[in-house]
C-alpha cells in the first residue's frame, strides 16, 4: 500500500524558483507530480521539443515546461511578493486554513 503524498504546494499557486537555471524565476503551478515529487510551473524549465505533424496539430519545434523538483520551489507571499514557507492554522468553525509564514496571511 503505498499512500499518496501531500505537499503544501498546490496546483494553481504562484511560485518562485529557489535554485538551477531558472533561479528567481516566477510562475504559477500547472500540475503536481506526485509520484515523483515534482510541478510543472509555466515559463520555469522550457525546453524545445521536435514534434511530428499529425491530425491536429502541425509539426515543428515547440517549447515545452518540463518537470522541476518541489523542493526547488517556494510559494510566493501575497502581501511582499518574496518566497515564504506554508503553516497551517485551524478557524474556530474547524476549517483548516494554509498561512503565508512571513506575513501571516491566509493563502487560498
Amino acid at each position: 500500500m503505498s499512500e499518496k503524498k501531500k505537499f503544501k504546494i498546490k496546483k494553481g499557486d504562484q511560485v518562485v524558483v529557489l535554485t538551477g537555471k531558472d533561479r528567481g524565476k516566477k510562475g504559477e503551478v500547472l500540475k503536481i507530480l506526485t509520484q515523483k515529487d515534482r510541478a510543472i510551473v509555466s515559463g520555469v524549465n522550457v525546453a524545445k521539443k521536435h514534434q511530428r505533424p499529425s491530425n491536429t496539430s502541425a509539426g515543428g519545434i515547440t517549447d515545452k515546461e518540463r518537470s522541476i523538483h518541489i523542493s526547488n520551489l517556494s510559494l510566493l507571499d501575497p502581501e511582499s511578493g518574496k518566497p515564504t514557507r506554508v503553516g497551517y492554522k485551524v478557524l474556530e468553525s474547524g476549517e483548516k486554513i494554509r498561512v503565508a509564514t512571513r506575513s501571516g496571511q491566509t493563502l487560498a
